[in-house]
């Protein structure tokens, strides 16, 4: 028989008290005597909030997303609200993706919220988290949950939580409630539902949704290029297909190719391995479609609709992926002159990224003359620059892991409005004789070619977590002096909040909240970034190389020394 650690043992048994219903008492008795590691796997620790809020695999247990899990952060958040707004009937919004149990749990949610008197408007089905983000303002809520999980497996559920300003919670809003959360009993959520509290909702405000949508994303491109655009989409069985495809109309492209086998909700995801627009095996069908109708691009986003997959035609014809440092570069280029064009720019207009980013952002900023703010991974930060700067007017922000936001009008990455928008740049490169992939290899040759890559290793379970704690401690108390044979110049820490200068060891301060990621810079420009996942089981590398590119037509000929040098990196940190 497997031993059950003491204290994991203890919050076994709180479970098998009257505060927990009939079944969930069974499941778990029934996992002490056939499954023992899997139930220390599901009590040894409280899920957390991270980067996307709390995520993780369903099922029995204090790591694990169930009915109390998210019962009882609904009721520290509920406190939170009624101690935040005192003169108030608070207000909340809550939307939900594909996943099994999200409208189940959706509703138990809006139970609870309401069983504290708070007012609910709850979308009728499933619906794209950026319309959550827009609905929270658009109703003038207080707070907004979607359930979701992203791109995570099947098996993952998640929650994601909304401040009034429609960004996800920040400090110090997200503390006070972890907070009142871990101060909570199971005993104490209130389960019954106040009916009348509850609100239906759905048409009206998507209608609201995808106009504001149509009208942040559409920059005056012919009706004749929007006809000559051939474009795929495909939702990879999320709840993009509830938007998507009515944005595109409305902004007037007819050219659209729905992949089919992959356009009704499934929470399976059963044409897929991983719903996740980042890994190309994910656009497979819809390249295969691409190329029987001769599309110009191809997009796919994930089940949540806030990330998205972007190919298009490279210089041989063939559709090719671009990374989302890639698309995150053409969308802000792209934005930027659009802005300069209206004669909007005078020195008080902002972009943003994340710190495990492309630099080269930062080369787009300079030469339009706008701020270039880069904050910690998470869109959460990017909307809070919005609110903590509002003499600045806000632009347009991505980050690597294929997310972008345009404008202010939804606060968290946008797959709606960005599909729209790269439908633009494509159809109106298309239509001066160029094509989106050209038009980056300009921006190359412009700012430079930076190329970057991502690893991640994935470590699952109680030894998974500590095994990448120890990476990162190991990283820290023994950090590489060089990368590749390049001396390592700074070393940015940002749970230590330093930046050090390794050549004469002075140290500075970092003004940003502290997290779990540490920096290598090189003599040659090489940056190296490590941080564990906030979402995922995963331990993290990205890379970022560059150099000049004199002209397009030496494009590849330096993409495959970038390429090499990224390769011997990969080696040199026994990463390949």
């Amino acid at each position: 028989m497997i031993y059950i650690e003491p204290k994991i043992l203890d919050r076994i048994n709180t479970w098998l008290t009257p505060s927990f219903d009939e079944e969930t008492q069974t499941l778990i008795k029934e996992s002490i005597a056939n499954n023992p590691k899997d139930i220390q796997e599901s009590f040894y620790k409280d899920l957390e909030f991270g980067t996307g809020g709390m995520r993780g695999i369903m099922g029995v247990g204090t790591n694990r997303i169930n009915k109390y899990t998210l019962g009882k952060s609904t009721q520290g958040l509920s406190e939170y609200l009624h101690k935040s707004f005192p003169n108030e009937t608070p207000k909340a919004a809550i939307a939900y993706d594909c996943r099994h149990n999200s409208k189940t749990l959706a509703k138990v949610v809006a139970d609870v919220f309401s069983a504290n008197n708070i007012e609910v408007y709850l979308f009728e089905d499933l619906r794209p988290t950026p319309e959550l983000s827009f609905a929270v303002r658009h109703l003038n809520c207080h707070c907004g949950i979607v359930l979701t999980a992203s791109h995570n497996p099947p098996e993952y559920n998640g929650y994601k939580v909304y401040w009034q300003d429609g960004g996800q919670l920040v400090p110090p809003h997200d503390d006070a409630v972890i907070q009142m959360i871990n101060d909570l009993d199971y005993s104490d959520i209130k389960f019954k539902a106040n009916n009348d509290l509850i609100h239906y909702i759905g048409k009206d405000v998507d209608d609201a949704f995808i106009d504001t949508s149509v009208s942040n994303g559409s920059f005056n491109t012919p009706e004749t290029a929007k006809n000559d655009l051939s474009i795929v989409f495909t939702s990879l069985h999320g709840t993009s297909i509830t938007a998507v495809p009515e944005t595109l109309k409305r902004a007037g492209y007819k050219n659209v190719h729905i992949v089919k086998e992959q356009e009704v909700p499934n929470g399976d995801f059963p044409t897929v391995v991983s719903p996740n627009p980042e890994e190309p095996a994910a656009l497979k069908m819809a390249l295969e479609l691409a190329d029987k109708v001769n599309a110009d691009i191809v997009i796919g986003t994930d089940p949540d609709c806030d990330r998205l997959g972007i190919a298009v035609r490279n210089s041989e014809n063939k559709l090719q992926l671009l990374n989302g440092n890639q698309t995150m570069l053409m969308m802000t280029d792209f934005l930027l002159k659009q802005w300069q064009n209206a004669g909007k720019i005078n020195g008080k207009e902002f972009i943003a990224s994340t710190i495990v980013s492309t630099p080269m952002l930062n080369k787009l900023a300079d030469d339009y003359k706008v701020e270039s703010k880069i904050v910690l991974t998470g869109f959460k930060w990017i909307a809070k620059l919005i609110k903590d700067f509002p003499e600045l007017n806000f632009v347009g922000g991505g980050e690597e892991s294929f997310g972008y936001m345009v404008g202010d009008f939804v606060r968290d990455k946008d797959a709606v409005t960005s599909t729209l928008l790269a439908c633009e740049i494509a159809a109106q490169a298309k239509a001066n004789g160029s094509s989106l992939y050209e038009a980056l290899i300009q921006l190359y040759v412009k700012y430079g070619f930076y190329k970057e890559h991502l690893v991640s290793l994935t470590k699952k379970g109680i030894k998974g977590a500590q095994e990448i704690a120890q990476m990162m401690i190991d990283a820290r108390e023994n950090p590489l002096k060089e990368v590749n044979g390049s001396k390592v110049v700074k070393i940015e820490d940002y749970q230590a909040s330093t930046s050090k200068n390794m050549l004469t060891g002075e140290e500075q301060a970092i003004d940003i909240p502290k997290s779990n990621v540490l920096i290598y810079y090189t003599e040659d420009g090489t940056q190296v970034a490590l941080r564990p996942s906030g979402t995922e089981p995963k331990i993290k590398f990205y890379i970022s190389v560059n150099t000049t590119l004199g002209s397009v037509d030496d494009f590849k000929a330096t993409e495959v020394q970038l390429n090499s040098k990224i390769e011997a990196i990969l080696k040199d940190m026994k990463l390949n």
